[in-house]
């Protein structure tokens, strides 16, 4: 516990003064993200630049859609990759397996399987590390996507908030590579990491991403053409952009939107969307509420694709073992709710009666 609160690079500005969050304005973030993104200035900048590199790539593609080969259904083909595909393999490789291993694969054959089954856009290490500190300290300083901060605070928070400290410890260095040594990610000597400023390394993460995208837009382009190659690259900068909009939504953009016999999760401001909760699974708080489990979606109306599919690996043998917590949930927040609910009623038939 006390790694993480120390595990992540600081800004500039820092994440508190006297006890309360640091809310830098628009120039200072955009600064901070300037001095972080340039790997000329820095190599150890390296991680951020590929990741925004990656994902504003992708408007390339996406432009070439629109002026050459645009058509409906090819929208449409993007719009369900980008909002559907993506979002629930996000949901499941990054958040249940990489980050709160809520299941395990029978072999990295199959790791290695769903890691790359969409195009790549987001280093491992940018996203596990900087969620855990999350979990540990949502909504106070030092929450890497502090949803108090601001819209541009967590949009920016990749670059400005998320890479891992430069002046850890080799102790405290060999303490954070677990959080990612079961995900495949070629890791970094101490000194390596002394050097490039990184859990990752970054000849090992280069060639991993080129060869994900030369695969994925080869089979793109032999079962569609250019045309639907083009625009799925593009539907993955979109959700390479939307992704980085979520936590701010998702902890209801700063205001309680926290609703009874809906969120269960008090300690935050973490909602159950319909919007990302439909589409990939991600209903939030009941994910603040049991981050381990391999489903989110407890109730029936709370369909969880990303679920399904780790179902689905575990029928074909892919998938060992999974943690559930419905029944829990249903035991120990829905089942208690019924019956207040049921006990207000009584109360009230009561009163009329009276």
């Amino acid at each position: 516990m006390a790694l993480l609160t120390r595990a992540l690079r600081v800004p500039s500005y820092g994440y508190e003064d006297e006890g309360k969050l640091v809310v830098p304005p628009a120039a200072v973030l955009f600064s901070e993200f300037r001095s972080r993104i340039n790997p000329f200035i820095d190599r150890k900048n390296w991680l951020v630049f590929m990741s925004w590199a990656a994902t504003l790539v992708c408007a390339i593609p996406l432009v070439g859609f629109f002026v050459f080969y645009f058509s409906w259904p090819l929208l449409i083909a993007g719009f369900i990759y980008s909002m559907v595909v993506l979002g629930t393999h996000g949901t499941i490789w990054y958040h249940r397996y990489c980050t709160h291993r809520a299941f395990t694969f029978s072999h990295p054959f199959f790791r290695f399987l769903v890691k790359n089954s969409v195009v790549k856009l987001i280093p491992d290490e940018l996203y596990v590390v900087s969620h855990h500190v999350h979990h540990l300290i949502s909504e106070k300083p030092g929450d890497p996507y502090n949803v108090n901060g601001g819209w541009l605070y967590c949009f920016l928070a990749d670059a400005n908030h998320q890479p891992i400290a430069q002046d850890l410890s080799e102790q405290d260095y060999n303490r954070l590579i677990p959080m990612l040594s079961h995900t495949g990610v070629r890791i970094n000597s101490y000194k390596q990491y002394q050097r490039w400023g990184s859990i990752a390394h970054p000849l090992t993460t280069t060639i991993h991403f080129v060869l994900n995208w030369c695969f994925w837009y080869a089979a793109f382009f032999f079962v569609g053409g250019h045309g639907l190659a083009m625009v799925l690259f593009g539907a993955a900068g979109v959700w390479g952009i939307g992704v980085r909009t979520f936590n701010f939504d998702g902890h209801g953009a700063g205001k309680d939107k926290r609703q009874d016999g809906i969120d269960f999760y008090r300690e935050d401001h973490s909602i159950n969307q319909l919007w990302p909760g439909l589409v990939t699974g991600e209903w939030h708080n009941n994910h603040h509420l049991y981050p381990n489990s391999a489903r989110a979606g407890f109730l029936p109306y709370q369909l969880d694709y990303a679920w399904w599919g780790i179902l689905a690996l575990k029928r074909l043998g892919g998938v060992t073992t999974f943690r559930d917590s419905k029944a829990r949930f249903l035991a120990e927040h829905y089942a208690p709710h019924l019956e207040r609910k049921a006990l207000a009623r009584k109360a009230v038939l009561a009163t009329d009666c009276a």
